[in-house]
């Protein structure tokens, strides 16, 4: 197989499972650490022709990760396009099936191993989760990391907003009158000089965004790694 991927936790995935399948990946493709395949542009601006020249046998992407006409580009370009959506198990599953895989990754049934139980605060609580700043973007409906958080015990206010990452006005953030900030350090780079000034008063909690928002081998200690940051953000 020749695989191009478009989703950075997705290529994660197929490089650890299936060393040299693939042949392409994003700029933004920053895991394993040592890959060594041919940069195709980024999730939201691939180079088409660029792709199509590595002559893949298929291209991954995700219906939040990559646009509809790039995709539908690639398509028409005659390139076979295997888009996922945020159901981390199955979706790993088929991808890997869908790449050549003989078998489940250990890693995979590892992953699935952890989620089963995962670590549970001692009470429930609600947070607010920006995932970009200028202008204020957070979790809104039926999200991955919001799953993510809801598995480990923290309720995030915006869940029932009709979109699934609304622009919300600085005075309104903290409406919903949440228990924590939760801050990952992507899409945008929350770090402790930059982001927990804009809520005094509430305790934050800074976390990967590759355990929050990946799936992918991360899942294997997602649950401790995130489970430890919320205890730590405490008033």
């Amino acid at each position: 197989m020749r695989v191009v991927s478009l989703v950075p936790s997705l290529t994660e995935a197929v490089a650890v499972t299936l060393p040299g399948v693939l042949v392409g990946a994003t700029d933004w493709c920053s895991r394993p650490a040592d890959l060594d395949v041919t940069r195709v542009g980024g999730t939201k601006n691939p180079d088409v022709a660029r792709i199509r020249a590595l002559a893949p046998d298929l291209v991954i992407a995700n219906e939040e990760e990559n646009r509809a006409p790039d995709l539908d580009a690639l398509r028409a370009a005659g390139v076979e396009v295997l888009v996922t959506v945020p159901q981390a198990f199955t979706e790993l599953d088929r991808v890997l099936t869908a790449c050549g895989a003989p078998a489940r990754p250990g890693w995979l049934a590892e992953a699935e191993a952890a989620w089963a139980s995962p670590p549970q605060p001692a009470e429930r609580r609600t947070a607010v989760v920006p995932v970009w700043r200028r202008p204020w973007t957070v979790l809104g409906r039926d999200t991955f990391a919001g799953d993510v958080l809801a598995r480990l015990g923290v309720g995030h206010v915006h869940a029932g907003h009709p979109e699934r990452y609304p622009r919300i006005p600085p005075d309104e953030l903290l409406a919903g009158r949440p228990d924590l900030v939760v801050l990952p350090d992507e899409p945008y780079r929350f770090t402790a000089a930059d982001g927990p000034e804009a809520f005094p008063g509430l305790p934050c909690a800074l976390v990967s965004g590759r355990h929050l928002t990946w799936y992918g081998p991360s899942l294997t200690e997602a649950p401790r790694v995130l489970a430890a940051a919320l205890r730590a953000a405490r008033r």
